[in-house]
């Protein structure tokens, strides 16, 4: 398997041009499923097998489990400032960095799993009261001033779960963890 698939498993994110409810309402349930879908993938691994990066210069899976956390807490803050402000600049933060953090290296799985199913309940339940004017609202990143819509960053999570769940499952196939 070569680097780009072992990176990407299941492609970059592609958001349609239109994003229409039919896609919202998909992705939101994505949002929804993903922390008892990832609690279950991973429930039966060893401590070993949590250690074990996903490829070569890759993170383990516990510093994926605890990635998907952090990033997903630092999304739904930033859909809390594009509601209550007015094209915010987001706070961006270096998630390699975060990664090698001790508690991204040691600390047991079910503390971010746990906390990605208080948060996912809590963002999604947001995510369903929202309008069309309130999907619109958008914030930039600083790295590049880009501005992302919250409609665009709900494609972003849900794909960014997928893309963190395959990267897991990947392994756990190549290793013969799963069948």
């Amino acid at each position: 398997m070569d680097i780009e698939q072992l990176k990407y498993p299941i492609g970059k994110v592609v958001l349609p041009t239109k994003i229409t409810k039919k896609d919202i309402e998909e992705w939101v349930s994505v949002l929804e499923r993903f922390p008892q879908e990832l609690e279950f993938l991973t429930k039966e691994l060893s401590e070993n097998q949590l250690d074990t990066p996903y490829r070569k210069d890759g993170w383990t899976i516990r510093q994926v489990i605890h990635h998907c956390y952090d990033s997903h807490h630092n999304s739904y803050t930033r859909f809390k400032w594009a509601l209550t402000e007015d094209k915010p600049i987001i706070k961006a933060y270096y998630e390699e960095r975060w990664a090698e953090l001790e508690d991204s290296n040691t600390a047991p799985i079910f503390l971010s799993i746990d906390a990605l199913k208080a948060l996912h309940s809590k963002w999604v339940y947001l995510l369903r009261t929202l309008s069309i004017q309130d999907l619109d609202k958008q914030f930039r990143h600083p790295s590049n001033n880009e501005v992302i819509s919250l409609k665009e960053n709900i494609g972003i999570y849900a794909w960014h779960s997928k893309h963190h769940f395959a990267h897991i499952e990947e392994l756990m196939l190549r290793k013969g963890w799963k069948e």
